[in-house]
């Protein structure tokens, strides 16, 4: 072995995670909702970004795209994570197409030429002088203001101070579950005036609201209604009973007969086991489809909400003037850094739009029959088999089917509903989707009479029967994810209802 000194040369080859293509990658998994957040981000620190709506010429701001159709043939969509990209496509289409959904009034404005979420001068994001959306939010007063309002009416001093403190600890349901020993103990007050205060805040409206458990919420409502006797406090005590549907003990305890018993349960139904639900809690986030899916002559059209997706583009002008200024060697540096970055992200984001356009083509395309039919014809698909036909990398149609939904004539869905582990046929046809096996048996559950109750060994041969092969522990665990009970408890729930 030579011990000289040599030079060699080595070849290789390696991935680099460069920023932008951890961008690239970090878009694909993010809703519209939560890209219009992060460009709102990016233009407060690039000054070169604008999502005004308005171009240097006053002329269209971006080009036209159809509705994309089955066929259509859009971009690769793994080309901007290869460096390959082509140029600045357009970021939006034309919302008011006929092949459009307008399934709201948002929809509708602007189309007459009034600014509205996709006309004048807001363009397609929440502009300033758009439709204001918190005008849409709930409104209503909260349970704590509204006790807090009643009880300054009736209390003062000392005992005002316990209520506001106890309806702090109230919750949204209305309960309190502190125990009034330890309220009694922060506060440094005699239990017996915490004690006589929630009795106070008991006799607030909503009826029912201060209580410590079930069985004296229903007693306070019971009360209110003047319908508390011997009885009732005996079947609001026995909760558990009528829960298991013992009817028998009940008759024993309340010492009542049939018909007093059913006129009892039915009272008891009237009332309110949560009566603090509804006041207005946290405000409720609605779910904004992601993606519009609609028939059309020729297969099908897919589009993504622009609604939610601002328009964005490069202020070029603003560039031409900031280069003309004087400059020094960082200036000129930083300015050339925030164009690239901008152009970058504008083609970032128009082919995260290619991207999910096609990976929800191919799901429509391999689950057709279920945006015809429904759900019992829902077809099991794994990411694979998806990545695999539009020729993507696995991981890259899981990013894009994270938080995002899909609307269309049946309902909103999460992309990742129509996912879902293949049942073999019993007679060794094709396999079936979880999802239609969990529809094939909650309408079975649905039909049965409640003289005969169907077990889990029933569901088995019925569902045989059908086609789907499927073992009863497997039966037992998609029942129990819908929130089915057990046919012991049905018989007792449908007992309870024949009482009712």
């Amino acid at each position: 072995m030579s011990l000289a000194p040599r030079l060699d040369l080595r070849q290789s080859q390696s991935l680099v995670m460069t920023p932008q293509l951890q961008q690239a990658i970090r878009l694909l998994a993010l809703s519209n909702l939560e890209v219009e957040t992060f460009i709102a981000e990016e233009i407060e620190r690039n000054p070169l970004l604008d999502s005004s709506g308005a171009s240097d010429d006053d002329g269209p701001i971006v080009e036209r795209e159809a509705p994309v159709e089955m066929g259509d043939e859009p971009a690769s969509a793994d080309a901007l994570l290869n460096g390959e990209s082509g140029g600045e496509a357009s970021l939006d289409v034309d919302f008011a197409a006929e092949s459009f959904h307008h399934d709201s009034p948002a929809d509708q404005a602007g189309m007459d030429g009034s600014l509205g979420l996709n006309g004048g001068a807001s363009g397609g994001g929440l502009g300033e002088d758009g439709p204001d959306l918190d005008a849409f939010a709930d409104t209503s007063l909260s349970l704590a203001d509204h006790l807090l309002h009643q009880a300054g009416e009736v209390m003062s001093g000392p005992d005002l101070f316990v209520a506001q403190h106890l309806i702090d600890l109230i919750d949204e349901a209305g309960y309190l579950a502190t125990p009034l020993l330890e309220v009694a103990n922060r506060l440094g007050v005699p239990l017996a005036q915490v004690e006589a205060v929630l009795g106070v805040i008991q006799t607030f409206d909503p009826t029912g609201v201060g209580a410590r458990d079930l069985a004296e919420c229903l007693a306070l409502q019971a009360r209110e209604a003047d319908r508390y006797d011997p009885c009732m406090a005996r079947l609001i005590d026995n909760l558990d009973l009528v829960a298991r549907g013992e009817l028998s003990r009940l008759k024993r305890i309340c010492d009542v007969d049939d018909e007093d018993l059913a006129d009892m349960i039915r009272e008891l139904r009237n009332y309110d086991p949560k009566p603090g639900c509804r006041f207005g809690g946290e405000a409720m986030q609605a779910v904004v489809p992601d993606l519009y899916v609609a028939k059309a002559k020729e297969g099908w059209a897919i589009e993504i909400n622009a609604a939610t997706l601002p328009k964005l583009l490069v202020n070029r002008s603003y560039y031409v003037e900031l280069s003309a200024g004087p400059q020094d060697k960082n200036s000129k540096a930083w300015l050339s850094e925030m164009l690239a970055s901008a152009n970058w992200l504008v083609k970032a984001l128009d082919q995260r739009q290619r991207t999910i356009i096609k990976v929800a083509s191919e799901i429509v395309k391999q689950q057709e029959a279920f945006f015809l039919h429904g759900v019992a014809h829902l077809k099991p698909m794994t990411l694979r088999q998806v990545a695999d036909a539009i020729e993507m990398h696995e991981s890259t149609v899981s990013r894009v089917t994270s938080n995002k939904y899909l609307s269309c004539a049946r309902g909103l869905f999460e992309l990742k509903y129509f996912f879902t582990s293949a049942i073999q046929a019993a007679d060794g046809g094709d396999a079936v989707s979880a999802e239609a096996v969990k529809s094939a048996i909650r309408a079975l559950i649905s039909a049965e009479s409640p003289k005969a109750i169907l077990s889990d060994d029933t569901l088995v041969d019925m569902l045989n029967a059908k086609g789907f092969g499927i073992a009863r522990r497997t039966v037992a665990k998609y029942r129990e994810a819908m929130g089915i009970g057990s046919s012991v408890q049905r018989r007792r729930q449908k007992a309870l209802e024949g009482v009712g």
